[in-house]
């Protein structure tokens, strides 16, 4: 029974360990996914560089919470972890489309694939917000380049035919995507052809301005 007493103690050391390592990640994991929503709320204010700053912190935060969990697998593949990576890769997509950056890959932002993914999928919410501000001002090509990445971005997810072990729970989302690309082309071709209807009346009311 002393040697099941000292086998004890071993394993309360590993899990308290284990346990205060878990605890950090979630402090960090939670500050990373507030950098994130920061980022993305800037740049849908035109903060370009305010956006760029806050992103710059959420890479900082993003390298420590995977360095402080190198020695833990099962805490980094964890949901709050891949959850605040994910909500970091969607920054960076969103402001790199939005400004027209080039778009950073897994390998830039040190995240996995399936992770990767689920960050390009709900960039594309994000993107149709974007869209939706601009169609307030009536439509233009810039709405129309963010709807072209939409659609591209959906091109991709739709082939990532895996299973749901394996991509995280992908195909729910690339599903709300294509929802989400649908309701966006029905919303530009609508502005669209108000614009144009607008301007037939327009100059139907100068041609009758004419001829009075």
């Amino acid at each position: 029974m002393q040697k099941l007493e000292s086998i004890a103690d071993t394993i309360r050391q590993s899990l308290e360990a284990q346990n205060i390592a878990r605890e950090r990640a979630l402090e960090q994991a939670r500050q990373l996914t507030r950098a994130s929503a920061n980022a993305i709320r800037a740049v849908h204010r035109n903060e370009m560089d305010l956006a760029e700053n806050i992103l710059q912190k959420a890479s900082t935060l993003s390298d420590g919470l995977r360095s402080s969990l190198q020695d833990s697998p099962s805490l980094y593949f964890a949901g709050y972890t891949q959850d605040a990576l994910k909500e970091y890769t969607e920054a960076k997509v969103v402001f790199a489309l939005i400004f027209d950056r080039p778009l950073p890959t897994p390998e830039d932002l040190q995240v996995e694939p399936a992770t990767y993914l689920k960050g390009l999928a709900e960039a594309v919410g994000e993107l149709r917000r974007r869209c939706l501000d601009i169609l307030r001002d009536g439509y233009s090509q810039e709405a129309e380049r963010l709807l072209n990445y939409m659609d591209d971005i959906y091109a991709v997810l739709v082939t990532m035919d895996y299973p749901d072990a394996v991509t995280m729970g992908l195909r729910r989302l690339t599903d709300i995507a294509r929802s989400l690309i649908e309701h966006t082309r029905g919303d530009l071709t609508l502005n669209l052809r108000q614009q144009h209807l607008e301007s037939a009346l327009q100059r139907l009311e100068q041609r009758l301005r004419e001829n009075e």
